[in-house]
């Protein structure tokens, strides 16, 4: 049987990188899929090929700031089936600054997207997981939640700072709501291949070489799928407030 035959499961940024490796194996393990992004024609482009496989995805805009389009596209999902089973929060930006360099605007745009949305959708998805009994969720921060974007060389800043705050949500929703049946759990990757690093992509092996111990020195989009997916059926029903690093051994 498929491991989230019937689930019914929201993910951010759905439309390239880890949403949409999310969203593609999701729907290949039996969940509803309601993937949601900004980029509509993109994202609708994606869920059209993945409808055309008999999954059963939908796509709906959201800007992961706003709190009034996070209620419509929750209303819409529980509209189209009933109840949210599985929340991922994978939605999120990255600027490079380092901490002097880094402007008031860039830095509140920073942690309203990658730390505001995550409170948002919680807030708004949780009190549908009560009414179905339960239900998971999994926060995408950082391997920068941890050790700092850019440690040596400053960079990052507002990444970071953004990425540690997801953490501690998370943490402080799996406390708080382990009593529901809610799980709540976090996944930092490491060097990852995915369209937010731009032109860095071509380059991504020979510059992680030396902090990544493990062939081919980065991941892809799949790779933190399989843990999402991990976390997001029942195999992971006495898991919470875990935090389940996928970096190829960056932090060994």
């Amino acid at each position: 049987m498929p491991r989230l035959q019937n689930k019914v499961a929201i993910i951010t940024g759905a439309a390239s990188g880890i949403g949409l490796g999310s969203a593609k194996l999701f729907a290949e393990e039996g969940a509803n899929v309601v993937a949601v992004d900004v980029q509509d024609e993109l994202l609708r482009e994606e869920v059209a090929k993945m409808n055309e496989n008999g999954d059963d995805v939908i796509a709906i805009h959201l800007d992961v700031t706003s709190e009034e389009e996070w209620k419509t596209a929750v209303q819409k999902t529980v509209d189209a089936y009933g109840r949210v089973d599985i929340l991922v929060n994978n939605a999120g930006i990255h600027v490079p600054n380092k901490l002097l360099e880094t402007s008031l605007e860039d830095w509140r745009h920073m942690l309203d997207t990658n730390t505001t949305s995550v409170f948002l959708g919680m807030r708004e998805v949780i009190p549908e997981m009560k009414k179905a009994g339960g239900g998971s969720i999994i926060n995408i921060a950082s391997l920068a939640a941890l050790t700092g974007s850019g440690a040596a060389s400053g960079n990052g800043t507002a990444y970071s700072a953004s990425k540690g705050a997801v953490r501690s949500l998370t943490n402080h929703a799996a406390n708080h709501f382990a009593g529901d049946n809610i799980r709540v759990n976090a996944i930092f990757p490491g060097p990852i291949k995915t369209p937010i690093m731009g032109e860095r992509q071509a380059t991504i092996a020979e510059r992680n070489k030396d902090v990544v111990p493990l062939p081919p020195y980065y991941g892809e989009a799949i790779d933190i799928a399989y843990g999402a997916l991990y976390l997001a059926s029942e195999e992971s029903r006495f898991v919470t407030g875990e935090e389940l690093i996928i970096d190829g051994g960056s932090v060994l």
